[in-house]
């Protein structure tokens, strides 16, 4: 299974001792599973790149399957330089793909949203 592993507020410690055991482990020669993660400081910069029409998006191409952009956009009934937009903001983050027919698709099996609750003092 392709995971997308987002994370947001994960501080820079506990990214650097992930990475740092995936060495570890290709050091011991083992081959450590695959892992794919973007993180993200806050929940504002989080919803500035991963807005509900671009979730929706991602949920429409993970049902449909890879489209052209303006099958894509007819399909949610959106502009076609709106969707383009959307899916350029996508790509960038490594959420969509483009195949050899140059069709968009979601190369996820899933996608691991994590935001820690950060508890407050008393």
């Amino acid at each position: 299974m392709k995971t997308l592993h987002i994370r947001v507020g994960e501080t820079m410690t506990i990214t650097l001792e992930r990475a740092e055991a995936t060495m570890q482990a290709i050091e011991r020669g083992e081959s450590p599973p695959p892992y794919f993660g973007i993180g993200f400081d806050s929940l504002p910069q989080f919803f500035a790149v991963f807005t509900p029409r671009r979730w929706e998006l991602v949920s429409r191409l993970r049902q449909a399957g890879p489209l052209t952009i303006a099958e894509l956009a007819r399909q949610v009934h959106r502009n076609y330089k709106n969707v383009h937009e959307d899916i350029v903001a996508l790509m960038q983050w490594e959420t969509v793909r483009r195949d050899e027919n140059h069709r968009v698709f979601v190369p996820w099996d899933e996608i691991d949203l994590r935001f820690p609750l950060v508890r407050q003092a008393a």
